[in-house]
């Protein structure tokens, strides 16, 4: 007889927040997701996301970050509802806590080279970012393609 398990994300959560998430400016931080799959990712973040933030009970996506726009993800602790920007192009993502928090986290392409997404995850997680989320990625890719 033979049992399968379920495979595991043996990798860890790509997200710098600010010291300070929900206290303003722009941006509460970072996440560079993986791949474009909103599900995979989404449960990913959902189910490994710094317990002394808090717990996300609801995330609303920019569609074209996405290869998909599902309304529901699997995630451990059940299903979590999911809405999109209509006409949305910003690359944010908000994060709305069960505290009644809301958290605005930039996404970083997942195909964005590896320095360039720590340097805009370290800005965008600053406490004295002043930058929107569109103007980070975009001085990103003045630099050019991502390298394999």
């Amino acid at each position: 007889m033979t049992t399968s398990t379920p495979s595991v994300r043996a990798t860890l959560l790509r997200l710098q927040l600010t010291p300070a998430p929900g206290s303003g400016g722009p941006l509460d931080g970072a996440w560079w997701p993986r791949s474009r799959d909103l599900e995979l990712e989404l449960a990913d973040l959902v189910d490994h996301f710094p317990h002394e933030v808090g717990h996300i009970a609801r995330a609303i996506f920019s569609r074209p970050d996405w290869l998909t726009s599902p309304h529901r993800v699997k995630i451990g602790r059940g299903i979590m509802r999911t809405g999109s920007f209509p006409k949305d192009d910003t690359h944010v993502m908000l994060l709305k806590l069960s505290t009644g928090r809301q958290l605005a986290v930039l996404v970083v392409p997942p195909d964005t080279e590896a320095e360039a997404a720590r340097e805009i995850m370290g800005t965008a997680s600053s406490p004295s970012n002043r930058r929107s989320a569109a103007d980070l990625l975009a001085r990103a890719g003045e630099r050019g393609p991502a390298r394999a």
